[in-house]
């Protein structure tokens, strides 16, 4: 499990395809990757992975077919910057909420505002997935816990203070990109429980 806290930003130093499968190294920030074992579990913009080998602060990570078709990581090349954080561990504060690392859908940036002190990112999702997106619901993007703002049909935005800016990779987003999604599970399993019982929610409309 994750909470959501962005640990910092890694760095991808190469990509190797075989048959079936991808491997990533990514370098972490001095000190990240202390303590790591094989097998540990590591949020990469969101997406859990399982580290394989250790080369200092260099953790390799295999990713199957199916996760590179799902999310954003088939799109990564040396020299990208990623989020990272490793997994929770019992005692360690929840910051953010709760995530699973297990990527919903892929989001496009279709918008970015940057009024005095802060940014506004507008995203779009596929159509299925709007009717688990509320206002000041919880959203996951690419790893990081944040609060949705204003929601428009199947877009929606979110608020991102310098902090966050600073500490992700958000602070060099650009329209176009696409991003990494986990609905919340709380917020997913109410509304498919009301579906069933027929209280299904109206399809959003611009």
């Amino acid at each position: 499990m994750f909470t959501g806290i962005v640990q910092g930003i890694a760095v991808v130093e190469s990509v190797t395809a075989a048959t079936g499968l991808s491997t990533f190294a990514i370098r972490l920030p001095d000190n990240s990757a202390d303590d790591v074992s094989i097998g540990a579990s590591v949020a990469i913009n969101g997406t859990c992975l399982t580290v394989t080998r250790q080369s200092g602060n260099t953790l390799f990570f295999d990713a199957m077919q199916e996760t590179l078709r799902l999310t954003t990581l088939g799109k990564l090349e040396p020299g990208h910057k990623v989020n990272f954080e490793r997994a929770a561990r019992i005692g360690d504060e929840i910051g953010g909420h709760l995530l699973s690392g297990h990527i919903h859908t892929t989001a496009d940036v279709v918008e970015i505002l940057r009024p005095e002190n802060n940014v506004t990112i507008w995203f779009q999702v596929p159509d299925q997935w709007a009717r688990y997106i509320f206002p000041k619901g919880y959203i996951a993007i690419n790893g990081a816990s944040l609060t949705i703002g204003e929601v428009n049909g199947n877009r929606f935005n979110v608020h991102l203070i310098p902090e966050t800016l600073r500490a992700t990779t958000f602070g060099t987003i650009e329209e176009g990109m696409m991003v990494n999604i986990e609905i919340d599970s709380q917020t997913q399993t109410i509304v498919d429980t009301l579906a069933r019982l027929g209280y299904d929610r109206p399809a959003a409309t611009p």
